[in-house]
């Protein structure tokens, strides 16, 4: 089974597949939909990124709102409220800030604006291409980590030195190679193109998949669905240990010319 974690990144969207042969291949993509096309017969697609969108009203997503909930105190400031739909037509900050509080009575956060155009790119691809619906779901990065470690939150934050070593260790546990991939990626992209935090997240996703193997949960466990029928969930995957290794040979570059060249983007 072939799993794809995805992250949006400074240069678009980065990407690392699990495959069936134990191997991984992770480049950058400039569009979400290259990688709808690139990957359109893997069993699952996690993307760290808003699917499903309110229309109107002052709640949030529940899902959002759980996950708080499980976080704590301090990584629950992560989970930040998503945008309404009719928002990811603005053109400007202070446009969909107009407009997302006409429809929720919230204007939105400088964070959401941020990412407001990655949440388009996925909406636009699960809306027009019905054999993504099921395939491509969103996960949220503190939440896999949560999962991973068995209910129990990371305890630094993920853009400090310790935060990066405390996730790299759990997926490490979790996932034996783990290190070997996040080594290779870092010596083939620059910091520019994607951040360090970026390829923890993506793996963290990906491992999710594979560890998985289709037995996911999803906060809440039965999802609210937005006008387009799209959830509003949040997929994990439960390890209460904390420590289930994957029974497999450490993944390996499958492509190994790759791994010392620098990425091109258009």
């Amino acid at each position: 089974m072939s799993v794809v974690g995805v992250d949006g990144c400074r240069a678009g969207w980065f990407w690392i597949c699990l495959t069936r042969t134990d191997g991984w291949k992770a480049d950058i993509a400039p569009a979400f939909s290259h990688i709808w096309e690139r990957w359109v017969e893997v069993e699952s697609i996690f993307v760290d990124i808003p699917i499903g969108l309110p229309d109107s009203g002052g709640k949030e997503r529940l899902c959002d709102r759980q996950a708080r909930k499980v976080l704590g105190i301090p990584r629950s400031s992560s989970v930040f409220p998503v945008p309404c739909r009719t928002s990811l037509s603005a053109t400007s900050y202070a446009e969909a800030c107009r407009i997302n509080e006409y429809q929720t009575g919230r204007r939105l956060s400088q964070q959401t604006w941020n990412i407001t155009g990655k949440i388009r790119e996925v909406d636009q691809v699960l809306r027009s291409c019905p054999l993504s619906k099921g395939v491509v779901r969103e996960v949220h990065p503190e939440v896999l980590f949560w999962a991973l470690n068995g209910g129990a939150s990371m305890k630094h934050s993920k853009r400090t030195k310790a935060g990066f070593r405390e996730r790299l260790r759990l997926l490490e546990r979790c996932y034996p190679g783990s290190q070997d991939i996040v080594t290779v990626v870092l010596n083939t992209y620059p910091r520019w193109a994607v951040g360090k935090d970026d390829i923890l997240d993506a793996l963290a996703a990906a491992v999710t998949g594979k560890l998985g193997r289709g037995s996911f949960q999803s906060l809440p466990e039965d999802p609210e669905r937005d006008s387009t029928q799209l959830p509003m969930e949040i997929v994990y995957y439960w390890c209460q240990s904390g420590s289930v290794r994957f029974q497999g040979r450490a993944p390996e570059l499958l492509d190994e010319s790759k791994s010392r060249r620098k990425a091109q983007w258009h």
